[in-house]
């Protein structure tokens, strides 16, 4: 099996998409010195950096829909059926690392 190495711009790139969608408190800053010296444009960074916020966008939404459907059903009005679970809670708010650990 061969290993193929990555170009280190495309590794950078990879890291800046990255932190911007896991919303990384570093925000990947440090690979726009490293991409701007390998030569790459600014309109092809600015490319990455807008899926990248899509991404996690779209995730956030979908995240924000979840909840607001768990907490519409944990309120149901009056009269209405309602199961007293809330959707979604039955399963674990933490779960560990591969390796074991707690991550709370």
């Amino acid at each position: 099996m061969t290993h193929s190495v990555l170009h280190p711009s495309i590794v950078a790139l990879v890291s800046l998409a990255s932190s911007i969608a896991a919303n990384h408190p570093s925000q990947g800053l440090c690979q726009l010195d490293k991409l701007k010296g390998y030569g790459v444009s600014e309109e092809q960074i600015d490319l990455v950096v807008e899926v990248a916020r899509h991404i996690r966008d779209e995730a956030t939404q979908k995240l924000d829909d979840k909840f607001d459907e768990a907490f519409k059903a944990c309120f149901a009005p009056k009269g209405a059926e309602a199961s007293g679970a809330i959707p979604g809670a039955s399963t674990a708010c933490c779960t560990p690392t591969p390796t074991g650990k707690s991550c709370c």
